[in-house]
């Protein structure tokens, strides 16, 4: 059975508010709203167990999956939403074994997703001009446990890529039109390339752009997400939903 060590992640839950990710041998005893919650005492257990703390409140033990700890990482830029990456990663037919180039690493959440799908056997390179923005990012990936599967390079994309014959492509900069032809001339023929934008205007000047630079299949979605309170008799959309939150393009190399 898996159990809890004193250097494994543990996903705290009460509900989907309200929840903490921590590891025992950082944060032996966990401070809340709800009481203390004695995570030393965790370690050996397996997860899905209860635990109650000091104010006797009921709190589960989980593993956290990637998505608890992308949004989690300590963040200088904002991350893109798990909705959206879910996305990326089936467009682009991200899988173990796949070589992508990113660029605009800021915190690395999106890295660490990518890296997360290519392991063991494929590889992340991404770029950042930024190296403040870089050393996070190094931090939150060695911090997973994926940095071994990224490289870091303090570079513009712009100017282009070390590498070629890429599978996949992840462009997030303010200019991203600006990177296109790198792209173009390090993607493998047929390769998939994903542009994230915040406004429509980007999206339009984009979406021109990559038909210049000869990529096919071209389109932009947007993906909104609203949960369901779902109760015996009673079920309802909830009131609060997670709206707009990018506009994703994607586009195909042709030779």
């Amino acid at each position: 059975m898996d159990v809890i060590g004193e250097n494994t992640f543990i996903l705290v839950y009460r509900d989907r508010r309200r929840k903490w990710i921590v590891r025992p041998s950082e944060t032996p005893r966990l401070h809340t709203h709800l009481g203390i919650l004695d995570c030393k005492a965790l370690v050996g257990e397996p997860f899905g167990i209860s635990a109650k703390t000091s104010l006797n409140d009921e709190l589960v033990i989980l593993r956290p999956t990637i998505e608890d700890m992308i949004l989690k990482l300590t963040r200088r830029t904002q991350v893109i939403y798990p909705k959206d990456l879910g996305m990326i990663i089936v467009k682009c037919g991200i899988h173990s074994g796949s070589m992508v180039l990113e660029s605009g690493t800021g915190s690395g959440a999106t890295t660490a997703l990518l890296a997360y799908s290519v392991m063991p056997s494929g590889h992340v390179f991404s770029y950042e001009v930024r190296e403040d923005f870089q050393e996070n990012a190094r931090k939150n990936l060695a911090r997973l446990g994926l940095l071994e599967f990224v490289t870091l390079r303090l570079s513009d994309a712009k100017a282009g890529f070390e590498e070629k014959e890429a599978d996949a492509g992840i462009l997030d900069i303010g200019d991203p039109w600006e990177a296109l032809p790198s792209f173009r001339r390090s993607l493998r023929p047929s390769g998939v390339i994903a542009v994230i934008t915040p406004t429509t205007n980007q999206a339009e000047r984009l979406v021109e752009k990559m038909k210049e630079e000869r990529f096919v299949a071209v389109e932009t979605v947007e993906i909104l997400m609203r949960h369901l309170e779902a109760r015996s008799g009673m079920t309802r959309p909830s009131n609060a939903m997670v709206g707009h939150t990018a506009y994703l393009t994607f586009g195909r190399k042709t030779l």
